[in-house]
């Protein structure tokens, strides 16, 4: 007599999840970028720790893209990239600004670096919660590698000037820490506002463009080139100002100042972390 039953078949075995590489890649870099501006500023090399802070900008804008691009979004990738930032665009330009002068105010300089530090990590925790319900189009309030910017592109620039010994910057040590004072305050406190600054997200870069705007690229590139330090900083300058003028605007004109998603049709960014 025959036993007919199959046999148990074994149970397949679950696959571990892995971590892709590529976005990951450009997180760790733009992380590397911010522990580098640290230990820069540790040293007193204060061009190379801002360099290092706007290099890390650019990796940062770099990954998400990539990980779209790819089809290599992940959860575990969203909250690397969130630690990252925290590093390169909240403790490193604090510490910078603290290093580089505002550890002659005392205690006030202490505190101005803190309430950066402190609003790049509400900014961040914020704009994680908030992904699912504000217009992909806008930022609730400013962006913090544009923070960043304002803080460590004042002090790249007041750096590279003092360099070139031209007395562009004929203002004393007092001034200059006041200034740099102002600039960390407001980018920090900007950071946590509702004031809506564009995101640049609904370009899609797979899209076909006339030939004039790849000329006006070129150009923009030729601009800044004329002097990275000067050029970048009022560029980011502008933008640091720019979501007030548009809340203003818009309060002016009687339309929505909130950054609420109410559209339906907006890009689909999932996955893009800035």
């Amino acid at each position: 007599m025959h036993d007919d039953t199959p046999a148990s078949e074994p149970l397949p075995r679950k696959r571990r999840k892995g971590i892709y590489i590529l976005p990951n890649l450009f997180t760790l870099a733009a992380l590397f970028g911010g522990f580098y501006a640290i230990v820069m500023a540790m040293n007193g090399r204060f061009d190379l720790a801002t360099i290092g802070v706007f290099a890390a900008m650019v990796l940062d804008s770099l990954d998400g893209r990539v990980a779209r691009m790819t089809n290599t979004q992940s959860a575990f990738g969203e909250q690397m990239d969130s630690l990252s930032d925290m590093v390169s665009f909240g403790a490193a330009p604090a510490l910078i600004a603290y290093e580089w002068s505002l550890k002659g105010m005392g205690r006030w300089g202490w505190i101005a670096a803190f309430v950066y530090c402190a609003c790049a990590a509400l900014r961040l925790a914020r704009f994680n919660v908030n992904t699912g319900v504000v217009d992909k189009r806008w930022f609730q309030g400013l962006p913090s590698p544009a923070a960043a910017a304002l803080v460590t592109g004042f002090i790249w620039l007041v750096t590279d000037w003092g360099k070139r010994g031209t007395g562009a910057f004929d203002l004393s040590w007092q001034h200059i820490t006041w200034i740099t004072f102002f600039f960390t305050l407001y980018a920090g406190l900007t950071m946590v506002t509702n004031a809506p600054f564009y995101s640049f997200k609904d370009m899609q870069v797979k899209r076909s463009v006339p030939f004039a705007t790849i000329v006006l690229i070129a150009l923009g590139i030729a601009v800044i080139n004329i002097h990275p330090p000067t050029v970048l900083f009022l560029l980011f300058v502008a933008y640091g100002f720019s979501g007030y003028v548009i809340y203003a605007w818009r309060k002016a004109k009687g339309h929505p100042v909130s950054v609420i998603s109410v559209s339906t049709d907006e890009p689909d960014e999932q996955g893009l972390h800035r």
